[in-house]
């Protein structure tokens, strides 16, 4: 696969359309739009608050994906109480709620965490969060910092539907935080302010979008929402705010929101292996865009400026490129063919799963609010660059495959997106034929029997590799023993260091290789072949890796026959070095990374797995007590 758009590609022109034929806004959602940002004017006058890390914080969205992972690296990396607003009835049915978003995020809710947060019952859409006035007036005297998550996170509604939770309720925590104790207000925004088509420039700095160009309900909220605290300043409030892109995956856990834009693409990506052509991809994941926005939480010289938490953006040749190298094919095409066939693809076999991206695809509003993605430029983030360097953070990077794996793997969990299979083109192969011989079982004295294998190991992708360090294995095998003709393997696996190499018993016998072969005669009869390369602290270790114990035996049954299968020594090199083959749709230069890739790997797998052994020798022998160890009374 190429790692660019070729000559025949879509490019992201295909995508583009000039200002000038864009829908504008609706004239009375921009008569809403004025009369809540004059609503701004309204805020009370502040002083600056202490430029003293937080001991006492509000946070809204905690039941949400960014919100939940930011509730947890607060308690982390501070000593601050939290208190958390959550839409409930009262506060045992809001702890339940609570603890159970984070669960389902793959959070803990331990007593520990329960110790130092304090539940709210209460709705962020309500005057005054729905809280008492004396409740109110408490945390107005008591809180050192508010920060707002809580958003309605929909493509599909309009702005008057949206506004109460995401911009009256933004002026309501603006409220509360210039009310009483002066306080910062840390805002959650989102990139979205920017989604205008033909937008040129995305930095932290730079003028939002043009509100009659924004045509989605979200957009304009956001936009209204951060105008309207902007004005705020004026008022003296600290405001700081934050702006995610997409949010990705948590690159440990896994954790995904699948409400999230990015997840979907990434899902039908995945699972069609078909993307549309685009300019950048601004987004990260969830456990770097909650770091750092707690860090700035915490951090009063960061307190008052506007970040980017977008991570390095994907560019088109990136994704492709990635998803080749996990054994993901795929095709490039222009919006409206990709957004068609997944349409498709999708009714033909629903998926309730991508039900959300469904929608997004068909609502022309949505449409527009993906086109505006789509098309945009790289959002850069010098300024939170520099906070994180001077933090000692983890840096901006690409959300690239490394740190997509683990969520890809919950989303193919999940249903909704596919791994490679060992019955796609393989990603990588070779040769490797074995010559021997075999005995019966238990009579080593009978004359032994001419065997032999002539197989081709693949793999799917390199995930293959990293999560189950298992190689596919596909050929015949050639035995007069079993049957006068070769049998095929049905299906066949090698497992490399199996068990991390430790032998299974007390000892210096590690096993390399494990080798699981489901064989079928001529006549249809079923066979089994079980065998293992051993690394032993001798001094023939190039036979140590090319000799192959084994057991065969019909399917269901014990073991017949016994020997060793050993890759005669001119043909190791031919065929499993020089002979590598690497999938002839990718680049030449992906196709040698791809060989010394697996080359460093294996190579580095054998290396473990010899040296233990002369590791273990070598400390019996050092081993200064009086009593033996078995292993010297062995010796």
């Amino acid at each position: 696969m190429p790692t660019g758009v070729g000559a025949g590609s879509p490019g992201p022109s295909a995508l583009s359309s000039s200002p000038s034929s864009s829908p504008t806004a609706r004239s009375e959602d921009l008569d809403q739009i004025l009369a809540d940002l004059a609503l701004a004017d309204r805020l009370p006058w502040t002083g600056s608050p202490e430029p003293l890390p937080p001991r006492r914080i509000l946070l809204t969205g905690a039941t949400g994906f960014l919100g939940g992972h930011l509730l947890l690296d607060l308690l982390r990396h501070s000593e601050a109480r939290v208190y958390c607003l959550v839409r409930a009835a009262d506060e045992e049915a809001a702890s339940a709620r609570l603890g159970a978003a984070l669960k389902n995020h793959r959070l803990p809710w331990s007593s520990e965490i329960r110790r130092r947060v304090t539940v709210l019952p209460g709705d962020i859409r309500h005057p005054r969060l729905g809280l008492s006035e004396e409740l109110w007036n408490t945390l107005a005297h008591e809180l050192d910092s508010v920060v707002g998550v809580a958003a309605a996170v929909d493509f599909l509604r309009g702005y008057r539907s949206l506004r109460q939770s995401n911009v009256l309720g933004a002026l309501t925590l603006a409220e509360l935080a210039a009310s009483g104790r002066p306080k910062p207000l840390h805002h959650i925004s989102s990139i979205a302010v920017f989604n205008e088509v033909g937008i040129t420039a995305m930095g932290e700095d730079d003028p939002l979008a043009h509100v009659d160009r924004l045509v989605a309900g979200y957009d304009q909220t956001k936009w209204a929402a951060e105008v309207a605290l902007r004005r705020a300043r004026d008022h003296g409030l600290v405001v700081t705010a934050l702006r995610p892109g997409g949010i990705g995956g948590h690159t440990r856990t896994g954790a995904y929101n699948p409400q999230d834009l990015s997840s979907g693409l990434l899902s039908a990506f995945g699972r069609f292996r078909t993307v549309p052509a685009f300019r950048h991809l601004n987004s990260a994941p969830v456990d770097w865009v909650s770091r750092v926005a707690a860090a700035v939480v915490c951090e009063p010289e960061a307190w008052g400026h506007d970040y980017h938490l977008t991570g390095v953006p994907n560019t088109l040749d990136d994704v492709v490129r990635d998803m080749a190298f996990g054994g993901l094919h795929v095709r490039v095409q222009d919006w409206d063919e990709w957004r068609a066939d997944v349409l498709s693809r999708l009714d033909a076999d629903p998926v309730p799963e991508l039900g959300f991206l469904t929608r997004v695809l068909r609502s022309p509003t949505a449409l527009r609010l993906c086109e505006a993605t789509l098309t945009g430029p790289a959002a850069t983030g010098e300024r939170t660059a520099a906070l994180v360097e001077a933090l000692g953070l983890r840096p901006p990077a690409r959300y690239d495959s490394r740190a997509q794996l683990r969520t890809f793997e919950r989303l193919a969990e999940d249903g909704l997106a596919r791994l490679p299979h060992r019955d796609d083109q393989p990603y990588l192969w070779f040769s490797e034929t074995t010559e021997g011989s075999v005995v019966p079982v238990g009579a080593p004295a009978e004359p032994s029997r001419p065997c032999s294998t002539a197989l081709t190991l693949s793999i799917a992708s390199m995930h293959q590799l990293v999560r189950e360090r298992r190689v596919d294995v596909r050929g015949e095998l050639v035995c007069g023993a079993v049957h006068p003709e070769p049998l095929t393997v049905v299906r066949g696996d090698v497992w490399v260091r199996p068990e991390e190499g430790i032998p299974r018993r007390h000892g210096d016998d590690h096993r390399l290789l494990r080798y699981r072969l489901l064989l079928r005669d001529t006549d249809g009869g079923r066979w089994w072949l079980e065998g293992h390369k051993h690394a032993r602290a001798r001094r023939d270790v190039w036979r140590q890796t090319r000799a192959l114990r084994v057991e065969i035996g019909p399917e269901g049954e014990p073991a017949l026959l016994t020997g060793e299968l050993v890759v005669p020594a001119d043909s190791y090199v031919r065929d499993q070095i020089d002979g590598i083959e690497v999938d002839p749709r990718l680049t030449a230069r992906e196709q040698r990374a791809a060989k010394l890739t697996w080359l460093a790997w294996f190579g580095l797998e054998m290396g473990r797995g010899l040296a233990g052994p002369f590791a273990r020798a070598a400390a019996d022998l050092l081993d200064l007590r009086r009593t033996p160890t078995p292993s010297e009374r062995h010796r």
